[in-house]
């Protein structure tokens, strides 16, 4: 299963990698060159395939926890001032996400909507300190009563040229359903109130939809 803003890239390329193929195949004398470049070709289709895939999951739903809204790797845990929306101490945990991960978003918490925005930006390395600051992103807060307010920030990393946000502002949204998309490599940061109790470790892997971030 692939995920819908894969589509057209998928199908483009396709027919791309088929003409290449196809034009190897007539105008190449050398056996082992044309396998050699047909081989590439079908290498470079199987990747991009793995990178927009949406694999089905039964998702784990806790009103009182925070889920991983993305596949990856726990690379900070740290109490930090976030400076867009909430002006005080918060938890950031931050998930990278390299181009062999799932790269769905999904709603870490299930509530209402009040705050997403969409910041142009660089394209730091996505584990580079700065990149939640200075790189293009988009800032969601959803709120409710359980939690309260929680900040999660998409961000594009080096390859990632194209961030998918499908938050809307009063919306109610679903924890663990589909909030977006980061088209290849990125980052994505939440920011938790500060008397959360974490559930992860540095370096850990985590699943979006299945791993909870927190804990009651």
């Amino acid at each position: 299963m692939f995920h819908k803003e894969g589509h057209l890239i998928i199908l483009y390329s396709f027919l791309f990698i088929a003409l290449l193929t196809l034009l190897v195949d007539f105008f190449i004398v050398s056996e082992i060159l044309k396998y050699t470049l047909q081989t590439f070709f079908l290498i470079s289709l199987l990747l991009i395939l793995q990178f927009f895939r949406n694999p089905k999951r039964k998702f784990n739903i806790d009103s009182k926890k925070i889920l991983s809204p993305v596949d990856g790797k726990i690379v900070a845990i740290d109490r930090v001032i976030e400076n867009e929306y909430f002006n005080d101490k918060r938890i950031q945990v931050s998930i990278f996400m390299s181009p062999i991960n799932v790269h769905v978003t999904r709603y870490p918490i299930g509530g209402k909507v009040i705050y997403s925005k969409y910041h142009p930006g660089k394209y730091l390395v996505a584990w580079h300190p700065k990149s939640s600051e200075k790189n293009e992103r988009t800032t969601i807060v959803i709120e409710n009563k359980n939690i309260g307010k929680v900040l999660y920030r998409q961000i594009a990393g080096l390859l990632a040229r194209r961030i998918v946000n499908y938050a809307k502002i009063k919306e109610k949204v679903i924890q663990g359903n589909d909030a977006g998309f980061i088209k290849f490599g990125s980052r994505v940061d939440l920011f938790l109130p500060v008397n959360s109790k974490i559930n992860v470790k540095i370096n850990q892997h985590v699943k979006g939809g299945l791993d909870f971030i927190t804990k009651n």
